[in-house]
């Protein structure tokens, strides 16, 4: 029973939906990272919900940064993030205890932990606990920032709304990280709003798929099979609660084409080089290649519904149905945005130091 994550740079989620507080030790930082608590904040910001889009749950996500940064730098010594829980309502929980509801895991956490789980809001599986991996991935990517790497994700698609793709990948990216519905598309954008505004008026959810470009990657991160590019990232982006597939490049829709469609030519370009196509998405045989990285993400709708659903009280033994009260998102995929992102910052930051040594990011006096 272990929630750590990595190799070189390691990440240690802790906490609970209504403890005291939820957070994260990131093990594995070079000495010398600039740390900007204005960045870290702006990317809580984006996770937080707003509007009618997302639950009534309204968290300050304020932080502290307990240990591992001195005069604005981080020491190289475990840093360790703790976000406060304040606008929790326990009772809203008390009588679905034993009530497994349809899409959660109450009754898995049940039998793992034999009764002593915290099942308060999903306790440690609750998607609450993301705050804290967003604020740690916002240190690993302002130091990703320095080395010219830019990570972004819009929603792709949502309820049959399709966004555009990326074109200029740094003006695109520049404009997801001010949007709190990162949309490409204005138009798309709302359609969208609306699609998640049925949603919550007919007491449901919706979920959609996320698309997410990395750029200024060089050729050579990774390792040739278990430790892949695609594994690693694979690896951390499952562990988000909610997100049920990765496809990396053409992904699933590589069994359709011919290999002649599938694989991307080389040339020279301006003394480097890069492929004519990016169908790979970046990669090959677990390898960056240099080209810019996508990578998409389906986001389940929320499970928490309003709608009756069957199920069972597992603790009577016997069959029930529940409707979920309380304060959810009708859908979670705009909010999950900065989750992907910081993921993929933390995965990134430790392929980096496993190329090119531990102390690749710091800095020197």
């Amino acid at each position: 029973m272990k929630n750590v994550f990595g190799d070189a740079l390691t990440v240690t989620l802790f906490g609970e939906s209504h403890g005291q507080a939820i957070g994260a030790v990131l093990d594995g930082l070079a000495p010398g990272i600039p740390v900007d608590e204005e960045i870290i904040a702006h990317k809580l910001f984006l996770r937080r919900p707003y509007g009618a889009l997302g639950t009534a749950r309204r968290e300050k996500d304020g932080f502290s940064i307990l240990s591992g940064v001195y005069n604005g730098f981080t020491t190289g010594t475990p840093l360790t993030i703790v976000i406060p829980n304040g606008d929790t309502r326990s009772k809203d929980y008390e009588a679905l205890h034993g009530i497994a509801r349809p899409g959660h895991c109450d009754y898995a956490a049940h039998e793992k932990y034999h009764g002593f789980e915290d099942d308060r809001g999903g306790g440690h599986f609750s998607g609450r606990l993301t705050a804290a991996l967003v604020a740690a991935g916002a240190i690993a990517g302002s130091a990703l920032s320095l080395r010219g790497v830019m990570i972004g994700t819009h929603i792709l698609s949502l309820h049959g709304v399709v966004d555009r793709g990326f074109a200029d990948y740094a003006e695109d990216i520049g404009m997801l990280d001010k949007l709190l519905f990162p949309v490409l598309d204005e138009e798309k954008a709302e359609k969208m709003k609306e699609e998640i505004a049925k949603a919550a008026e007919a007491r449901d959810s919706v979920g959609g798929i996320l698309e997410t470009a990395l750029t200024g990657l060089p050729a050579g991160l990774g390792e040739p099979f278990f430790d892949s590019v695609e594994s690693k990232l694979a690896h951390a982006l499952f562990s988000i609660p909610g997100i049920k597939g990765v496809e990396f490049g053409c992904g699933f829709g590589f069994s359709s084409l011919y290999g002649s469609e599938a694989n991307d030519a080389f040339e020279m370009k301006n003394g480097r080089v890069i492929t004519a196509t990016n169908r790979n998405g970046g990669i090959n045989g677990g390898l960056t290649n240099g080209m810019p990285l996508i990578f998409r993400c389906a986001v389940k709708p929320t499970p928490s519904i309003g709608k009756e659903q069957k199920t069972v009280d597992f603790i009577k033994g016997e069959n029930t149905v529940v409707a979920v009260a309380g304060r959810h998102d009708p859908a979670i995929v705009h909010r999950a945005r900065a989750v992907v992102d910081a993921l993929t910052a933390l995965v990134l930051y430790d392929l980096y130091a496993g190329r090119y040594g531990t102390d690749f990011f710091g800095g020197k006096r």
